[in-house]
């Protein structure tokens, strides 16, 4: 065999379709962006042109600055810190006390029919309303605060739990009944795993809640949080400051959501991978 006939050897490396895909993913990227940064640009350019007052609207370049100032002296830290602390918590004891409480709602009637009227009468009750009550009862301390996000977040992740467990199926919970299935059995390998989706729903829906609660839940008595910050700036008339904690509250609230859109994907793992 001539040299010029030898086969020219393969990388194993490289792939034709590889650098189809990487531009799809930068295209991806950028459409996704664009809106975004557009936005960024904008809030950059409009006060600098005089459009809107710098004094009511700071560039975006002197929000970021007075952000790297408030790191620096560590304010930034503390209220950080003291928001997510309040957020985890009280998102957390929602969750240890609404999804077990809806599995039981959804899955015995007589609890379900018995518990609905005072389900009704609660779930209409804003949380902010009964916010003088908490302090009323708890104080202007971290109770009362923890205590009313711990309500707010309860009840989307109730509800989605208890209709996630009612509306499973009935075709699914009949096969496994055929199939010799005992009630302990079908709840955890047919009721339960349906019904992730919907509970999931709920605990997105309180994650965010957990976030957006902290302006108001911080106007009572804190020293410290994202909440307190944006709300003394405003009072001090200290803009730039203020919208550092808007800012901080907004990538925080994204941040968290995209973390339970995470979790969701590896619970949901079957619904994308069905056995085959």
């Amino acid at each position: 065999m001539s040299s010029t006939q030898q086969a020219i050897p393969h990388s194993p490396t490289y792939s034709p379709s590889k650098p189809r895909m990487e531009l799809s993913w930068l295209n991806t990227i950028f459409k996704r962006s664009i809106a975004i940064l557009l936005f960024l640009l904008l809030w950059e350019t409009l006060p600098r042109i005089g459009v809107v007052s710098p004094a009511f609207l700071p560039p975006l370049s002197t929000v970021l600055e007075t952000a790297w100032q408030l790191y620096q002296n560590g304010q930034l830290g503390t209220h950080f810190f003291a928001s997510i602390q309040r957020s985890i918590i009280g998102f957390a004891l929602a969750l240890a006390i609404a999804i077990p409480l809806g599995l039981v709602i959804g899955w015995y009637k007589l609890v379900a029919e018995t518990l609905n009227p005072l389900l009704e009468l609660f779930r209409n009750t804003t949380a902010l309303a009964l916010m003088p009550l908490f302090i009323l009862f708890l104080g202007i301390g971290e109770a009362s605060k923890i205590s009313l996000l711990v309500y707010a977040c309860t009840w989307p992740i109730l509800l989605n739990t208890i209709t996630g467990v009612q509306t499973v199926d009935p075709l699914l919970i009949k096969s496994a009944r055929t199939m010799g299935l005992k009630p302990h059995q079908l709840f955890r390998k047919v009721i339960l795993p349906a019904s992730v989706p919907t509970i999931f729903v709920g605990i997105r829906l309180a994650g965010a809640i957990s976030i957006l609660a902290l302006v108001a839940v911080e106007m009572f008595g804190a020293k410290a949080g994202l909440g307190y910050l944006i709300m003394y700036s405003q009072f001090s008339f200290e803009i730039p400051q203020m919208f550092v904690g808007i800012l901080v509250i907004t990538l925080v609230g994204l941040s968290f959501n995209y973390i339970l859109i995470g979790l969701e994907k590896y619970f949901t793992a079957w619904k994308r991978n069905p056995v085959e």
